[in-house]
């Protein structure tokens, strides 16, 4: 196994972890309501780009054309989105919201808003928003990696060695 630091490896199973267990309570909170985390997932991102061609929603989403389609067949026949031919080429179909999906978003917002409120329960808002700056550097350092950019070299590494050290009475997870 490589050599790492306590703290990395705790990070990543961390973070692996959270997701999963958000995503699994997220859909047990959603039921209620008729709709799955991931139909709330592109309707929510088609209500932000409304109109999107169905393959770019596909590739923004990065997921599959047949899963996106099979996602957006869920919604049109719930009456949440619908399909029309771009007027410039028929072989494009754009994606739009309904006016029952607006309304049904509004209700899932405040749903949402319950939902990541309960998560975040007993946390300081400073600490969630150095929580959601670490990780929102995280993503654009991945992003960037993903891009084939080399990211530059961090006088913080130094400091890693230091938050290294698993603290007293604590196993890392």
């Amino acid at each position: 196994m490589v050599d790492l630091p306590d703290w990395d490896l705790r990070l990543g199973y961390l973070i692996h972890d959270v997701s999963r267990l958000r995503r699994m309570m997220f859909d047990r909170a959603l039921a209620p309501l008729g709709i799955t985390r991931s139909q709330w997932w592109v309707l929510a991102f088609i209500s932000r780009k409304d109109g999107l061609p169905q393959t770019q929603l596909a590739n923004e989403l990065d997921v599959g054309k047949v899963g996106v389609g099979a996602l957006i067949d869920r919604l049109e026949s719930s009456g949440f989105v619908l399909r029309q031919a771009d007027p410039v080429d028929r072989r494009v179909k754009r994606v739009f919201v309904t006016k029952q999906a607006r309304g049904f978003l509004e209700k899932l917002r405040k749903e949402t808003d319950k939902f990541n409120a309960q998560i975040a329960h007993g946390i300081d808002r400073k600490a969630l928003e150095a929580t959601s700056d670490a990780l929102l550097a995280m993503k654009r350092n991945l992003l960037a990696m993903s891009d084939g950019n080399k990211l530059p070299d961090n006088s913080e590494e130094a400091d890693v060695g230091k938050r290294s050290k698993p603290r007293k009475g604590k196993k890392a997870a």
